[in-house]
């Protein structure tokens, strides 16, 4: 069986991602896709126990590196238990949020040592880079605007999205760069454009991306 293809969405606070990774999701399974849709912290159970430790800020006393290491250790469990297995057997994996954002809000954002941060990427991926990465683009004004809206009235922001604009401007400007440097692997969305635009863009570049790579007699173009 031909290996699958292991997609990640990255981005700031409130660029979209869950909701775009739904709608191409939808479209790849309407072409009869094998598609599999997860998420960071989380995915395989081990990681969902670390989740709410995470996002709840209850590792945040403990420093940036404890809450790098945890992350590592969800990662590790998340790709031995539930990415690896499915892109062997020919799945395309979705997933929201991967190893750029360590690298972002741990690594840049919160000031840890590069060494120490690409040897624990190391560690924790063993090797399962993604094909493809989509870095969602917006302005953090925008996102965090959009974030409140999200949670809805009562509901206060997690331990990242309480941080500083300045905090996620830097996030911004991380993830850009990422991009910058791995050209071949990353393509940067405008998450700022309506939803549908968004959602257009995304399809294109992720199916073009698959057409590619596929056998001729099995290519497929992508859905309107």
């Amino acid at each position: 069986m031909a290996r699958g293809f292991f997609i990640t969405f990255e981005g700031g606070e409130g660029a979209g991602k869950s909701t775009q990774i739904e709608r191409l999701a939808g479209k790849m399974r309407a072409k009869k896709y094998d598609v599999l849709v997860t998420r960071e912290p989380g995915g395989s159970p081990g990681a969902e126990a670390v989740r709410h430790v995470l996002l709840s800020g209850a590792a945040e006393p403990f420093g940036p590196k404890m809450e790098a290491l945890l992350f590592a250790a969800a990662r590790s469990d998340h790709v031995e238990q539930v990415i690896r297995p499915a892109v062997e057997r020919g799945s395309i994996v979705l997933c929201d949020r991967f190893l750029d954002s360590s690298r972002v809000y741990q690594g840049v954002t919160g000031g840890l040592d590069p060494v120490f941060m690409e040897t624990l990427e190391q560690v924790a991926i063993n090797g399962m880079m993604p094909d493809m990465t989509l870095i969602f683009d917006i302005d953090p004004t925008e996102g965090l605007r959009r974030a409140t809206v999200r949670r809805g009235a009562g509901a206060g922001p997690d331990r990242f999205e309480k941080e500083t604009l300045a905090i996620h401007q830097a996030r911004r400007e991380a993830f850009l760069a990422i991009a910058a440097a791995e050209p071949e692997r990353c393509v940067v969305i405008d998450a700022s454009a309506a939803p549908d635009a968004v959602e257009n863009a995304v399809t294109a570049t992720v199916f073009a991306a698959l057409e590619a790579r596929a056998p001729i007699r099995n290519r497929q173009t992508a859905p309107a």
